[in-house]
């Protein structure tokens, strides 16, 4: 049997798909597979995350539908035991090449957002289209996949995918390197001792993830108390968040970094960790910050964050747009810490190990 799995993604960008991806390429790596990462443009921030020993093609395609020909032409020639697709629509063009190339390759598609509220609020006609081509296409796809219980039940019903098609694998999130990386120094004088405690969200500058409600939730925190707020990632948001955090006169004490390569410092040592999303179909970020110890407050949105946070065991939970409502949780998250060793046990059960484990034997590897 050849042992080879390969990966196809658009690029490396530092998105939660292509970092699930680097984190289970290192687990494939753990039990002996060849890995290959298969994309349509070689670039992005997490090139440098990808684990030694994985091999990178670069399909050279300026699109992701311009690498269709080129992506069959790998399958035909290196016949791999195994095709994972991310996101969306690359989830299609691996489908498509399996089906021009020929060949036992099995594709496995994984879907990582709630896909009705994600179609609901993109202008992209060909995102709109996706749940019927989708629909239309999937018996050419091995396993669908869904990162939560939520995403795997709406996936259903906007592409009428049986639910029994649909198998939920819970992202692979935690590894032990998690704890090695969040010991790194940091150099940002907001973290040493004796500052005002730091909220942090993590996450692309963009409508899906809110962070307006989060800086008008911030000002009413900080006008009750010392408080920063530091949002790693980058977007098409920016200059429109940053006139938000000026109007509010709250230049001071919020912080856009941009993307960083190793968030874990910051998790590790934050008051509390945010996710102000307005949908989702996991939550990465969540569980990483959970495995650093990180107090949490996030939006019931669909879909994940329930699921992450067991309803509210682990983390509190408030309504999705409620600025008021996700102030006072985060006041409450300061004042009232959880045991950080139930956030740990907690994040543990989203390993790369378990992840691994479930995906392989969808593919029927031993």
């Amino acid at each position: 049997m050849n042992k080879r799995i390969a990966f196809f993604l658009p690029s490396l960008a530092g998105g939660g798909a292509e970092r699930v991806c680097v984190n289970l390429a290192a687990g494939f790596l753990s039990r002996g597979l060849q890995v290959d990462f298969v994309l349509a443009r070689a670039a992005g921030p997490l090139l440098q995350a990808v684990p030694a020993g994985v091999r990178v093609l670069d399909l050279g395609a300026g699109r992701t539908f311009l690498a269709l020909r080129p992506l069959a032409a790998y399958l035909r020639r290196e016949q791999p035991f195994a095709l994972i697709a991310a996101p969306d629509h690359a989830n299609l063009i691996a489908i498509w090449a399996k089906l021009l190339a020929g060949g036992e390759t099995r594709v496995v598609v994984t879907n990582h957002i709630n896909a009705s509220l994600s179609i609901r609020n993109t202008p992209k006609l060909q995102e709109k289209l996706y749940p019927i081509l989708l629909r239309l296409f999937q018996s050419g796809a091995h396993a669908v996949v869904a990162v939560s219980s939520g995403a795997a039940e709406d996936l259903a019903r906007v592409t009428g995918i049986p639910p029994r098609r649909i198998t939920v694998i819970y992202n692979p999130v935690v590894s032990p390197n998690i704890e090695r990386q969040m010991m790194a120094p940091l150099e940002d004088p907001w973290f040493e001792p004796g500052q005002p405690p730091v909220l942090l969200a993590a996450g692309r500058l963009t409508a899906q993830k809110d962070y307006r409600t989060l800086l008008t939730a911030f000002a009413a925190l900080r006008r009750e108390r010392p408080a920063r707020l530091v949002i790693l990632g980058e977007g098409e948001q920016r200059s429109e968040l940053e006139a938000l955090i000026a109007g509010l006169g709250l230049s001071a004490d919020v912080a856009l970094p941009g993307f960083v390569d190793n968030p874990y410092p910051y998790m590790f040592r934050c008051g509390v960790f945010v996710l102000s999303s307005a949908w989702e179909g996991f939550g990465i970020v969540l569980v990483e910050a959970l495995a650093c110890g990180a107090q949490a407050v996030a939006t019931d949105c669909p879909s994940g964050p329930a699921e992450i946070l067991e309803n509210g065991k682990y983390g509190r939970l408030v309504p999705v747009g409620d600025a008021p409502a996700l102030a006072a949780a985060l006041a409450d998250a300061l004042d009232h810490p959880l045991p950080t060793g139930s956030l740990l046990a907690r994040a543990s059960v989203f390993s790369v190990r378990a992840a691994t484990a479930r995906y392989l034997e969808i593919l029927g590897i031993d």
